[in-house]
This record gives C-alpha cells, structure tokens and sequence, in this order.
C-alpha cells in the first residue's frame, strides 16, 4: 500500500505523463461519471491547445459526430454546441448529450476549427447509408440512383431483423452491395471531391467513412447471431480502422480517444481477451502503432452513476456499490488514493485482480457477474487514473424520475 501511495501523482501530471505519444487512449469505467468526463476534457483540451493534436474521436456514430463536427470547422447550419448535438437520439443519449461535451465542443469550435469531432462506431447503418445518399445527390445525380438501388437491399428490415434473416436463410446478405458502393465511392474519390467547391473541405472522406460503416456494419448485424466475440471483434476492429483512417486524412496529426476501458484497456491483458477470444481497440492500436500510443485507464470506488436499469430505459442517478474486496478499485480505496494518477509502465500494478466495468446499463443486484473481469491493470494501460469517490455526469434532458434508493445491498458478496 506505501508503494502505491508513493507512486500517486496528481491528475495535473497527465499531460506529462503522456508523453510524446500521437494516439492518447482516455477511458472509463462508466459510461455516465462526472470526474471522468470531466478530466478527459481538460486534457483533450491541453492536447489540442499544447500539443496540437487535431482529432477528437469517441465511442459515437459517425454521422452523429459529423454534424458535431460541422459545427466545430464553422460549416454547419447550427447555432449552438447544445444543437449541433441533436443528432444523438440513440440510446445512451447522455453519453454525448450532457454539459461537459457541450462546453468541449464550444471550446473546439472557438479553437479555430484546428481539431475535429469524429465517431468511431459502426451502429448507425440507416444512418451512414442516408448520409452517402445525400452526399452524392448533391454532385452526381446517376450516383445517387445507384446508390439508393444498392441500399435498398436492406428495404422492409430494421437492422436486427436484417441479421437474424440472412442468419437463419430467409434473406440473401446485402454484403455485395455496400462494398460495390464504397468501392465506386473509393475509385471516384479524386473526381468527386472536385465536383462542387460549396461543401465542406472534408465531404468526400466524411461520405467514403459512411459507405466503409456500412460495409463494417451490414457485417456486424450478421455476425450478432454468431456469438458475442464475433461481434465484438468486428466492432472494435471497425474502430481501430476508423482510427487509422482519421490519422492519415489528418496528416499523421494527434487524435485523442475517448471510449471504455473495456475498448481501450489491451484486451490481452483481459479475460475477453484471454478467456472469450475478444480483442479491442487499445490492442489493435499498440499492435499497428507501438509506442505511439499511450492508453490512460479511469478507475473508481464508490459514489453514483448516471446508468439505465435496462436496455433503451431511462437514464438515472444511481447509487455504485463499494467495490468488491478483491478487486483493483477496493485496493487503491485500501491504499488512500483519492484522487491521483498512477504510472504503470514499470510493472506497478501488475498482479491480475478484479476490475469492475459498467457500461449504460448497471445491475448492482448481479454485480459481480455483471460488472466485473480479472485483468492485469500494468499490462492494460500505461496510466491509470482512480477516483475513489465519484459524482453522476448530468445529461442535457433530465433523470429519470426514478432514482436508485441509497445503498442496502450487502457489501459482501
């Protein structure tokens, strides 16, 4: 416990401690944690204005990001970060709509438009196939025909209904035709950037990142009827390449990540890894860029959480349990970090113990089967940030009525 005590910095060493890194990997072990919402910001903020980073990418849409986006390089028709956010209707909607990323968008957008505001996951297909449409209606009517021909493919299925139909045989996959389409869009590239000068500078990537999401995601859908790490893969995998993409339009600029421990910590150092086959992004990143990356995992004790009890319910202030006795956050509790940054890249930390991960949904009643995952926390991040004590990020639209009484489940268990 000395030792961790001793090795604690403050969260204000975090632009140091990153180092000379070009792919800054920021988590969380919430998807609805004030603090850690909060600290990322600030060093997004010190990344881009010190550092000149030129990329914000996070766990979002890409179409939704992009009218984000617009907004921050002063192409858009909103007047506010507050509507430039309105395309995040999606179930979490606080993970995007709340005020820290209202104040972090404003603050990019005042920047100068030098760094921009990108999704990095792939759920959005109705979405991205819209969005290429649209693109091309704009400069090239016979290419818009064609496109909407390809995508009509997927007329009369919703997404789910699309991946159980070509699962069990009662529909042909659409594969062949989302990739002719991002394949035309990939040929033309050249051409049709040039084709009218009025759209933003970045239209046709913008368009040929949709055409490659949807080719990622007709994919997807198939694959959730295969089994969890099937999927999963192909997720993180989209990300990863998502990534790498953003980096070569941005001219090898910085891109900060914001996004999961579960999508940032190396899944090698998991049991998704390790047990469920499961890689993510923060591996996939090491393994195409090495010592480029430096990945900051966030960790908590106790507190609250803005989290739904369900899939698609509302969102509510929870109550989070004391961490587990065995587990990583119990023993920075135990150790007295309140709130401190911890360099991991010289083995502190290595022991595999329990890590708790809660995503939008929180089940405090099964949290240990729910929430939690041996891991190796030396191995997973270069850096880790704990909080013992932590508030619930507050969304745009409010709580839901409903909140989690205060804590009466045993501690124990």
């Amino acid at each position: 416990m000395a030792d961790l005590r001793r090795a604690a910095r403050p969260v204000d060493d975090l632009l140091e401690l990153v180092g000379e890194a070009r792919f800054v990997l920021l988590g969380e072990a919430t998807h609805g944690t004030h603090e850690f919402y909060a600290l990322r910001a600030e060093l997004t903020r010190r990344l881009v204005g010190e550092r000149g980073f030129r990329g914000v990418a996070v766990e979002a849409d890409w179409p939704a990001a992009a009218r984000v986006n617009r907004y921050v390089q002063r192409a858009g028709d909103d007047h506010s970060a507050t509507e430039a956010l309105s395309e995040f209707v999606r179930f979490p909607q606080w993970m995007w709509r709340n005020h820290i990323i209202v104040e972090l968008v404003q603050w990019l957008r005042n920047h100068d438009g030098d760094a921009g505001f990108y999704g990095l996951d792939l759920y959005s297909l109705r979405e991205s196939m819209s969005a290429v449409v649209k693109y091309l209606d704009t400069i090239d009517a016979d290419a818009a025909a064609r496109a909407r021909a390809r995508y009509g493919c997927f007329d009369h299925f919703d997404e789910q209904a699309y991946g159980y139909a070509t699962a069990t045989g009662q529909k042909e996959s659409c594969e062949d035709d989302v990739v002719a389409q991002l394949r035309e869009l990939h040929q033309r590239a050249a051409e049709l950037a040039v084709r009218d000068g009025r759209l933003p500078r970045d239209a046709h990537f913008a368009a040929e990142q949709n055409a490659r999401l949807a080719v990622d995601a007709e994919r997807y859908y198939r694959a959730m009827f295969r089994g969890r790490a099937s999927s999963w893969n192909l997720r993180d995998t989209h990300m990863a390449d998502t990534l790498d993409a953003l980096h070569e339009h941005l001219g090898g600029a910085g891109i900060v990540v914001w996004a999961h421990n579960s999508h940032l910590g190396d899944a090698r150092a998991t049991e998704m890894g390790q047990v469920r086959g499961e890689i993510n992004l923060g591996q996939l990143a090491r393994e195409r860029h090495g010592d480029d990356v430096c990945i900051v995992g966030f960790t908590t004790h106790t507190g609250t959480v803005t989290a739904a009890r369900d899939w698609d319910a509302p969102a509510e202030r929870r109550v989070v349990r004391p961490s587990q006795a065995d587990s990583l956050e119990r023993m920075l509790h135990d150790a007295g970090i309140d709130r401190a940054v911890l360099e991991l890249r010289d083995g502190l930390l290595a022991g595999e113990l329990l890590q708790r991960m809660i995503g939008v949904i929180y089940r405090p009643e099964t949290e240990r089967w729910s929430h939690y995952v041996y891991a190796h926390a030396a191995q997973q991040f270069d850096l880790l940030v704990h909080v013992d004590e932590t508030t619930a990020l507050e969304p745009l639209e409010p709580w839901s009525a409903h909140e989690q009484p205060a804590e009466t489940y045993p501690t124990g268990l």
